[in-house]
């Protein structure tokens, strides 16, 4: 049963976010909130655990799973980003976007696009979620906490421990979430002289990149 963790929406307590680190490095999915609707987490480098994420989400491998990152200097680690691409992260992180960017070889296989080499980053704007992540000590893969067969994400904490208490190690709780998904950018055609191209318009707003 998925354990409940309430937090503190500007001072999360540091003894609860011990436990969903240990919860995370132990191989558990969490569900967390971020600043557009829930997410569903778990630890990058944990194969079985990156499947079970999956299995909750009922999605295959190309499906964009997404790095969630304290800040630009620790998404460039991940991504490769030139000028113009950097430009446009500057100007919308930490925020409600998902950015679709060229995966480096920091990112394991099995969690990139297998066609694209691709990979969705964020750098989120939630504090409980921000000193989930700094406590971790490195990015989370995630995916949005959209119910299979649904089109609409979840934003009640309450409501996803009674649907996925099974399935989940837990849900943190840290006060009112948004009911949108984030808005998601692909960034690669940039890198042969295109332009940036809207995959899904969500929480972040476009005018912020000009879009």
């Amino acid at each position: 049963m998925a354990q409940y963790f309430e937090l503190h929406p500007d001072n999360p307590q540091p003894r609860l976010l011990k436990q969903a680190v240990a919860l995370l490095a132990s191989g558990g999915v969490l569900a967390v909130p971020t600043d557009s609707s829930y997410a569903l987490v778990c630890h990058l480098d944990d194969k079985a655990a990156v499947e079970r994420l999956r299995q909750v989400r009922q999605v295959d491998d190309k499906h964009h799973l997404t790095l969630l990152c304290r800040d630009l200097s620790e998404l460039a680690n991940y991504a490769r980003v030139d000028n113009r691409q950097y430009r446009l992260l500057k100007a919308a992180t930490p925020g409600a976007f998902t950015f679709i960017l060229e995966a480096t070889k920091e990112v394991p296989r099995r969690v990139s696009h297998p066609q694209r080499k691709t990979i969705g980053l964020r750098v989120p704007g939630h504090t409980a979620l921000q000193a989930l992540l700094a406590l971790h000590d490195g990015p989370l893969l995630a995916a949005t906490l959209i119910p299979p067969g649904e089109t609409d994400p979840l934003n009640d904490a309450q409501e996803i421990r009674e649907r996925f208490e099974h399935a989940l190690a837990a849900v943190i709780d840290a006060g009112a979430c948004p009911h949108l998904p984030s808005t998601v950018v692909d960034l690669t055609p940039m890198a042969s002289g295109g332009e940036a191209l809207v995959m899904r318009e969500g929480a972040g707003e476009l005018s912020v990149l000009g879009l």
